[in-house]
């Protein structure tokens, strides 16, 4: 006697699975619950009334009804209460695979040891998860590195994890943040100057510079004269300025705050009303810089 299947579905909308009967053309229960886990019944539309009927089932065997199965689909019937936990269960599959496929982004690594190397930087960042790129930024002309890099995550959590703490990488203290581009993608200029604010008189040109550098390559350091109690700070990178802006940091004992150096063009007079000393103290730094102080600072 050739084998017979009979057509059995979670709904009536779903495509249907064959599921095999026993020689005497019933079909057990624990065949149903093999492929559909928590069973209890198979029930059917009746083509006449278009009622749902229920199929009979004594000690785990399903009759079928009036003798002969088919071609109808079989709707698997669950308990109420595993019904409700199967849809609990979808559910919260449903939110792991919507923040399952949250997409990473490359995070900066600032301050990184001039020896790092693009390996180093893989081997560190794999404890934590799968790292599917590195990157170390360097001068184009002498190969040097710049003091900080890229690094990229596979998964979404990963990189959560990394950003909420600090790194100790070849034995220097670093930073892992999402660049200010990527956080704020509406911004109109990345500029590679910063305005430190809340500087003391005893810091010197030179204390910046160091200090910034750890960072990266530093191009220029600026303190007005007569002292104003703020200095700019221009990086070789863009990216590097833009992801200091909002940090407080200690120099020298002191907590200093960064923003971004705003181009002057954007507010002119809005530059000489708010500068101390007015106008003849602002044409002497001119020459030197290029943008307006932030008048939250100054």
């Amino acid at each position: 006697m050739s084998e017979l299947y009979i057509r059995v579905a979670e709904d009536e909308s779903e495509e249907p699975m064959e599921i095999p009967s026993e020689d005497d053309g019933t079909v057990l229960l624990s065949s149903v619950a093999a492929q559909f886990p928590g069973a209890c019944g198979l029930r059917y539309r009746n083509p006449e009334s278009q009622c749902m009927r229920g199929v009979r089932l004594v000690e785990g065997v399903l009759h079928a009804p009036e003798s002969n199965w088919g071609n109808l689909v079989y709707v698997v019937n669950y308990p109420k209460d595993n019904k409700r936990k199967m849809e609990e269960i979808d559910a919260a599959s449903a939110v792991k695979v919507k923040r399952g496929f949250q997409k990473t982004s490359d995070l900066i690594v600032l301050g990184l040891p001039w020896k790092t190397t693009e390996q180093d930087l893989k081997d560190y960042f794999s404890t934590f998860g799968e790292v599917i790129m590195v990157q170390v930024k360097r001068d184009a002309k002498t190969g040097n590195s710049k003091g900080f890099g890229f690094v990229r995550f596979a998964d979404y959590e990963t990189q959560t994890k990394v950003i909420a703490q600090r790194h100790m990488i070849d034995g220097r203290w670093c930073d892992c943040k999402l660049p200010n581009s990527k956080a704020c993608p509406d911004e109109p200029m990345r500029s590679r100057k910063i305005f430190v604010g809340r500087c003391t008189e005893d810091m010197t040109t030179d204390d910046l510079r160091q200090y910034f550098m750890q960072y990266g390559e530093v191009t220029d350091v600026f303190i007005p004269k007569p002292f104003r109690a703020f200095a700019f700070v221009t990086f070789a990178d863009d990216q590097v300025a833009q992801a200091l802006c909002g940090e407080d940091l200690i120099i020298k004992g002191v907590s200093v705050h960064i923003s971004n150096a705003e181009p002057k063009h954007n507010n002119i007079h809005q530059l000489f009303h708010n500068f101390p000393g007015g106008l003849a103290s602002l044409a002497a730094m001119l020459g030197r810089s290029q943008y307006q102080f932030p008048s939250s600072h100054v």
